[in-house]
């Protein structure tokens, strides 16, 4: 197995688990902070969900889709003394998703918030007043949680004794934690299309809008207030410069090379298992999936079972479709929405199983990058949300999820799809678990179907076990690109940099 040598790098001090976007961010941290850092990934590659595939002409990513909060990903750029524009750019949307209702209704997300709220009013007759207040309900809550909740530890003495966060807890009455998202936007709006729309940002972290507290409000705020970018290049630019800034600093990287245990002395973290070899370390940061970290790397101790036995988010069936025409009447991004989604969800959710009326999510890079695709072609990402795994007949489900979802892109698109399709390749709950090694393949490790989710992921750092340090979409504060670079800071901010830095 290829860098399975690796007993004489027994001096690195520090040593990052996974090369997801956690881990990336994670090691350039601590490569700023003046540490020499070891990067082992069971993968041939970097990326973890962030990767891509290229097959006859087409490419496509194959994980997250949708890019905001920029500024996280440029951060580390600057943290190392770089430019970030030398490495990657990004481009505005002018249009964040097309939508499309089963009676007909197409509608455009402008990520401009006023044309936005025009635009739903032209179209559904839902009032624009209606839409502006739900935007600014959205910044009062991104306003109000961000200090707590995505920039700092929940499980730090000091995050509580700052006066942003007096400030926060004073205003903890405006969460509506204890109102579903579904309830709060069917207070908030009349129109059921429009409150299917804003009931889809649950499905933002996998949780249930039928569910999930109408914090999750905070969400629309990222797109229409803050702005939802494309990365030239794809998203996968983002994995590509990250990994290609860490090689720069010094990081090295171990691909191929499953670690089997985090070696633990005496409450302290002390190193890893690679096979045979124990290669030692003064800090460990684990990008892994929170439980096979303590299921499969920390065997005997004791596990915070409460934590690890939470719901599961959803995962995601995909299929990967290299068309051989074009459908202009298609953006980036679009959703082709249930009749009824409440059912939908209750498939998913409480029968563990797929509706037959999916919401399709169809992602077309080559609107954007028209060498994704041979000239004329399009590079056709469909995704539709499932339950995590739990040993369902998935063959079964995927051949009918397959039909279901052809026969309602036809119809809402008004020609055949299925005799264009060239290429196929798919990702479904069970080998979202093996490539990335997410627990069940659950995208986003746990649910946030409840008020207090946030207090149940699993801590950045842990007090049973010193040295050891926690990032990605399983831990706080959650799945998807800007969170998972925030776990990142999070998880590294208590190292202290080695003198001179």
């Amino acid at each position: 197995m290829r860098n399975m040598m690796v007993t004489r790098d027994s001096a690195t001090p520090a040593i990052v688990i996974g090369a997801g976007i956690g881990g990336l961010a994670s090691a350039i941290r601590l490569r700023v902070k003046g540490y020499p850092v070891g990067v082992y990934e069971t993968q041939a590659g970097p990326g973890g969900k962030l990767t891509e595939v290229r097959t006859a002409g087409y490419r496509f990513d194959m994980g997250p889709s949708l890019f905001t909060l920029p500024e996280q990903v440029d951060e580390l750029f600057e943290l190392a003394g770089k430019n970030p524009r030398d490495y990657f750019s990004y481009t505005t949307l002018p249009v964040i998703t097309r939508y499309f209702y089963p009676d007909g209704t197409r509608l455009d997300a402008w990520q401009d918030p006023e044309a936005f709220a025009q635009e739903v009013e032209a179209r559904t007759g839902e009032p624009a007043a209606h839409v502006s207040a739900l935007l600014h309900k959205s910044r009062e809550l991104y306003e109000i949680t961000r200090h707590v909740f995505l920039e700092r530890s929940l499980h730090r003495l000091d995050t509580y004794t700052r006066l942003d966060t007096l400030r926060s807890m004073l205003q903890v009455h405006k969460l509506d934690a204890f109102r579903s998202m579904h309830r709060a936007n069917i207070a908030r709006f009349r129109d059921p299309r429009v409150v299917q729309l804003f009931d889809r940002y649950a499905t933002y972290n996998g949780s249930d809008p039928y569910q999930a507290p109408a914090t999750l409000s905070i969400i629309p705020h990222l797109e229409h207030n803050l702005g939802a970018y494309y990365p030239q290049g794809g998203m996968y630019s983002i994995t590509r410069a990250l990994h290609r800034l860490a090689e720069e600093l010094g990081v090295v990287f171990h691909f191929d090379t499953p670690v089997s245990e985090i070696v633990v002395r005496d409450g302290t973290a002390v190193g890893i298992r690679v096979g045979d070899a124990l290669i030692p370390a003064a800090h460990i940061v684990s990008n892994a999936d929170i439980v096979p970290t303590y299921r499969r790397l920390l065997p005997g101790l004791p596990a915070p079972e409460a934590i690890l036995s939470q719901p599961r988010s959803s995962s995601a069936l995909i299929f990967y479709w290299g068309m051989d025409r074009q459908w202009p009447e298609t953006e980036v991004h679009n959703i082709f929405f249930s009749a009824d989604y409440q059912a939908e969800f209750a498939h998913i959710w409480q029968s563990q199983t797929l509706w037959h009326d999916p919401t399709v999510y169809l992602y077309v890079s080559a609107r954007v990058e028209p060498g994704d695709a041979p000239a004329g072609c399009d590079n056709f990402f469909v995704m539709i949300n499932t339950p995590c795994d739990q040993g369902q007949d998935w063959d079964r489900l995927i051949a009918e999820a397959r039909t279901h979802i052809l026969r309602k892109l036809e119809a809402m698109l008004g020609t055949p799809v299925a005799p264009h399709i060239r290429t196929e390749q798919i990702l479904e709950p069970r080998t979202i678990a093996t490539r990335t090694s997410s627990w069940q393949g659950a995208l986003y490790g746990n649910s946030s179907n409840n008020a207090f989710a946030a207090f149940m992921r699993h801590p950045n750092t842990t007090s049973r076990i010193k040295g050891l340090y926690f990032a990605g979409g399983s831990v706080h504060p959650g799945g998807g690109i800007p969170l998972c670079l925030l776990s990142a800071r999070i998880a590294t901010d208590p190292i202290v940099a080695l003198p001179g830095q």
